[in-house]
């Protein structure tokens, strides 16, 4: 299917591995000029060139933490006025809530509520004056379905997606939309990090932890960043403009619920 996105430029957040690098990839791949964002100079560079030669698309890679004012002042450099917004950044550590400090929340609350606002104020009115803008955030299915230990994550995601719904909805007859893409369980490095942590705790084979997890996904398997790419690119195609202010779970139906 062409998504009708080809000379689009997009500004993808956290891109250099995992989710980010799937939707970055996805979106080359459909034609659209990249500004993948990354801490990790070697991977981000790597993977801008895996990129550039999987797509031929220009990608421009900028070394930056997108909940600096410092990060988000580079990303705008590279592109100041992009057509599509992936918001994307790391998340707070499994950890039980009575150990959050006063800091601790404050940090996970910038990292996944603040930052996305605030990139958004910054692209959104360029987006509405050229009648057509894409703007993704990628959450967590825990938005929906609680994960004890993560209850700082699920919370400032599930602040960031009740911020953005009367948005999504007051521009969109201007051609723009928000969406978030809310996963479970996909085969990125940080997922079989914690599932090795997890392992340690329970005395158990790190191989024994994947299976007990995969075993609890109707599915039966962890969903891939390409697949999950690919939904991504779809939401910002001309084919998705009436699908605004919505939840797209992304789970191999691991949360229990008909509606």
């Amino acid at each position: 299917m062409d998504l009708g996105l080809r000379g689009r430029t997009a500004i993808v957040c956290a891109s250099s591995q995992g989710l980010g690098k799937g939707c970055a990839l996805a979106l080359a791949e459909a034609g659209v000029s990249l500004i993948i964002n990354g801490r990790n100079a070697q991977l981000l560079d790597q993977t801008a060139e895996e990129i550039r030669r999987a797509s031929g698309v220009e990608v421009k890679s900028v070394l930056a933490d997108v909940s600096t004012a410092e990060g988000q002042a580079a990303l705008l450099a590279a592109c100041p006025n992009p057509d599509i917004l992936i918001n994307n950044n790391g998340g707070p550590p499994f950890k039980n809530f009575r150990e959050l400090n006063r800091q601790a929340i404050l940090d996970g609350v910038t990292m996944n509520m603040v930052t996305p606002i605030e990139l958004v104020q910054k692209v959104i009115d360029s987006m509405v004056a050229r009648k057509f803008g894409r703007i993704v955030n990628i959450t967590s299915m825990s938005v929906k379905m609680p994960i004890s230990g993560l209850d700082l994550s699920s919370g400032a995601r599930a602040g960031l997606t009740a911020f953005m719904a009367g948005i999504a909805r007051s521009i969109a007859d201007k051609n723009v939309t928000i969406n978030n893409l809310l996963p479970g369980n996909f085969d990125t490095a940080r997922l079989r990090s914690n599932l090795s942590l997890a392992a340690k705790r329970t005395s158990v084979s790190d191989a024994e932890a994947v299976a007990r997890s995969k075993a609890n996904i109707p599915a039966k398997r962890f969903g891939t960043p390409a697949e999950f790419g690919q939904t991504c690119a779809f939401l910002c195609s001309v084919h998705a403009g009436y699908i605004t202010g919505q939840n797209i779970l992304l789970d191999g139906g691991t949360y229990p619920a008909a509606f």
